[in-house]
């Protein structure tokens, strides 16, 4: 029997998110089925697809049941239909929603080059093999949030648009713990990114990190390096990083660029974690970095290995399953090897694979634990 008192909120939202939802949907039933691990599962609307049935990309309602969760499973948002709508209609104010009122200041984002798919890079192998690196970006604050923000008529007549770039001293503490913490059980380094050569906010970044360090984690090694100068270090030679910690706008532009050294965007999962309460439960939201790819949506092409892993991360985070996550990991690993391929991983060598749609890859990975079980 399926315990059932993990209560997970599924949002799969607009373009690919339904289709590759719906085979992570197989593997959460194998899951409740071969290894008791069950869920008690909602799902509502969420980015266009919420906007067309109430008027705004995120309801207060899909808000509470998000907040009442113990993790929230995320598909995609956006597309053409909706590029009109109003700025603070677009389906993306929905997740930026979710992450601002869940609090979810940290986002994990992993970078992992499968041996399978090393010639999928657009890197030489010798430069990715073996690369495995966590990007850690600081996800409420910052320039996507800062106030005052907006446009106006200057004084010589002419129109600007201003952002403000805004960090405070315990926002800057808490996500770098997160990165120390997290390089404890990896390779014990954390690289610390910002701009501190130009930005007040680097520099207090900067300041704050190293503090927080000999405070508390004098025991991990830290290293600080300008965002653009990571940004060359990351395509010269990434293996040399292991965990990154950085803002929200570098974050946003380095782990962009950091998922492209694995191959494809189709293969890479997120998490967003808010701050521990008293019982230790973290707030979570767990999405594929991929976006809506409105452009394959509905032909059942998309690669649903990233939201796979997605849930494969909120296993081990949000629920402490690290040996459920390791076999989702491992048998997503084991149809790579075995050949199997969506359309996004057809580059380089393609001897000895298969191209296979959405519903294929996800049978494949659902066969896979079976034999693996």
């Amino acid at each position: 029997m399926a315990s059932s008192n993990r209560n997970l909120l599924v949002l799969p939202g607009d373009g690919i998110g339904p289709e590759v939802m719906n085979e992570v949907r197989k593997i959460i039933a194998w899951m409740g089925n071969r290894r008791a691990v069950g869920f008690d599962i909602k799902e509502d609307l969420v980015g266009g697809a919420a906007l067309d049935k109430h008027g705004v990309p995120l309801a207060d309602d899909t808000m509470m049941l998000a907040l009442e969760a113990d993790a929230v499973l995320f598909g995609s948002v956006g597309g053409p239909k909706w590029d009109t709508a109003d700025f603070s209609k677009k389906p993306e104010r929905g997740l930026l929603r979710l992450r601002k009122e869940m609090d979810l200041f940290a986002n994990l984002r992993p970078a992992k080059v499968f041996d399978a798919l090393v010639d999928a890079s657009s890197l030489k192998p010798e430069i990715v093999k073996g690369l495995d690196i966590m990007i850690i970006r600081e996800l409420t604050s910052g320039v996507y949030f800062g106030e005052p923000r907006g446009r106006q008529t200057n004084a010589k007549g002419e129109v600007e648009a201003f952002d403000t770039q805004r960090y405070t001293v315990g926002e800057i503490r808490r996500v770098c713990a997160v990165a120390f913490e997290l390089a404890r059980k990896r390779q014990n380094k954390v690289l610390s990114a910002e701009k501190a050569n130009v930005m007040h906010t680097g520099v207090l970044w900067r300041e704050e990190a190293t503090k927080l360090h000999k405070e508390k984690y004098a025991d991990v090694k830290l290293e600080h390096m300008y965002a653009d100068a990571l940004a060359m270090q990351l395509l010269r030679q990434p293996n040399q990083f292991d965990v990154i910690v950085t803002d929200n706008l570098f974050g946003d532009i380095l782990s962009d660029e950091a998922s492209m050294l694995t191959g494809s965007l189709g293969l890479l999962p997120s998490a967003s974690l808010g701050a521990p309460d008293a019982t230790g439960r973290r707030k979570a939201l767990y999405e594929p970095i991929h976006g809506s790819a409105p452009d394959i949506a509905g032909k059942g092409l998309a690669n649903p290995i990233a939201e796979t892993l997605s849930y494969a991360m909120m296993l081990r985070y949000s629920f402490d399953l690290g040996k459920e996550a390791d076999l989702v990991e491992t048998a997503v690993e084991n149809v790579l090897k075995a050949g199997y391929r969506t359309g996004d991983l057809l580059v380089g060598k393609t001897d000895g694979t298969k191209k296979v749609g959405t519903q294929e890859m996800g049978d494949a990975i659902v066969k896979e634990l079976d034999r693996l079980a």
